[in-house]
């Protein structure tokens, strides 16, 4: 291939529309999780809420992600990717009025809930469908890393908003979660009623159909047999692929879920100074949340090329680095929170080389057009449910007398990670022409 025909090939063109309407769901699943992370507190003094309670409302959100990841895209292979592709977010849109304006605790669990099982399903579904309707492998690469940059700015409105409000009670909360149903609201619109849409996706099943006609094999047989091609005749090959993707990213999420989810609790229980925590937590989440959208940009720009191998080498072991920074800094005891920021500002400058873009990637690439929403949402669940267990403990354990010991061992998590994807990033080649094959 020429230069100038894989240039040809990475250009969006019409696909930019689909770029957009599948990454304002990555704002959403991005939106409700930090959304809720930096107003807990805000919802706590405000429907006086115990401890315990402000545990459970996080926890019920976590577990209906992984709840919804597990079974969404299943059942969406089932009646439809395209369906629910194009209707989710109108539910997720009664979830953020109910979160917005929750009267009591049990409606704020009720709205976790429905919030949890349409982010959980909106992912795999949404990178299923980008990468089905993809003409070719560049932009599909294009398409799904970029959903990370989407992902990112979902992250950086709830703390830019929570930080400007921060003063305001539960008023920051309710523009925090009205903000999010106008975007599920203009998703869902552009996903139902583009006409342009509408003729990438008849494109897109005219090539599996026509791919199906080539190598003999009854599409509508052959939609959803996730065991049938997990355990067939490439089955070396994909179990690897599952076990390989599934360890990489548990590990890298265990770590990138409690920054989500507790960062800012992290950064407020070790700041002395009671008077400023909260604008100061946020005010750092929001430095760091710009340096990760930034560099999740570029990241988009590499994603086809040659650089994306050599960049995850960097990313992957930065992030590890990052982690003993933060475990070292707090074991000698001077000035610790400037080390945590530290560690956290490195995490958060690397991980968009080494950590769910490309996992994103990787799920797409790895597995036939068929499972693609079914396997992404077995591993999105399974870890989301490992976050949620996680998340039970977390509060104790950044505390500052536990601090010290629980870096070191997010450094071993990271190491984990890491050399798991050492392991996937140096088998793409012989994976992905297996894919080609089945």
């Amino acid at each position: 291939m020429t230069d100038e025909s894989a240039t040809e090939s990475t250009k969006l063109g019409k696909y930019k529309s689909l770029q957009i309407a599948s990454g304002l769901g990555g704002i959403l699943g991005s939106g409700c999780i930090v959304g809720l992370s930096a107003t807990i507190t805000v919802f706590k003094d405000y429907l006086h809420m115990t401890p315990v309670q402000v545990g459970v409302v996080s926890s019920v959100l976590t577990f209906a992600i992984g709840f919804g990841s597990l079974f969404g895209g299943r059942i969406a292979d089932r009646i439809g990717r395209i369906r629910v592709y194009n209707y989710i977010n109108f539910i997720y849109a009664i979830g953020t009025l109910l979160m917005a304006f929750a009267p009591n605790y049990g409606t704020l669990i009720v709205a976790a809930v429905i919030l949890g099982l349409t982010s959980g399903t909106e992912l795999p579904v949404s990178l299923a469908v980008m990468s089905r309707d993809a003409p070719n492998e560049g932009i599909s690469n294009k398409l799904v890393s970029s959903h990370q940059i989407y992902w990112h700015f979902g992250q950086f409105i709830s703390y830019l908003v929570t930080f400007f409000l921060s003063t305001t009670g539960i008023l920051s909360a309710r523009v925090v979660f009205i903000f999010l149903t106008i975007i599920a609201l203009v998703s869902a619109c552009m996903r139902t009623f583009s006409k342009t849409l509408a003729q990438i996706h008849a494109e897109g099943e005219a090539r599996i159909e026509a791919n199906a006609k080539l190598n003999n094999v009854d599409v509508a047989e052959n939609k959803v047999s996730v065991t049938k091609v997990l355990f067939g005749k490439y089955k070396k090959t994909f179990l690897f692929s599952l076990i390989g993707i599934g360890v990489y990213y548990v590990a890298w999420n265990l770590l990138a879920n409690t920054w989500g989810q507790f960062q800012t609790y992290l950064l407020s229980v070790n700041i002395p100074n009671p008077a400023h925590r909260q604008t100061f937590a946020t005010g750092i989440g929001l430095v760091l949340l710009c340096v990760a959208t930034i560099m999740s940009v570029i990241f988009t720009q590499i994603s086809a090329s040659k650089m994306r191998k050599p960049l995850f080498y960097l990313g992957g072991a930065m992030q590890v680095v990052a982690m003993a920074i933060m475990a070292i800094g707090i074991r000698l005891g001077s000035g610790s929170l400037w080390f945590i920021v530290a560690g956290l500002a490195m995490f958060n400058i690397f991980n968009s080389f080494a950590g769910e873009a490309m996992y994103k990637v990787w799920t797409q690439n790895s597995f036939p057009a068929t499972i693609r929403a079914s396997v992404q949402g077995f591993i999105n669940g399974f870890s989301r449910i490992c976050c949620a267990l996680f998340a039970i403990i977390t509060p104790s354990l950044v505390a500052p007398e536990h601090i010290g010991a629980t870096a070191w061992g997010f450094f071993a998590i990271m190491l984990v990670s890491f050399i798991a994807g050492v392991i996937m990033i140096n088998t793409e080649d012989s994976r992905d022409s297996v894919v080609d094959k089945a």
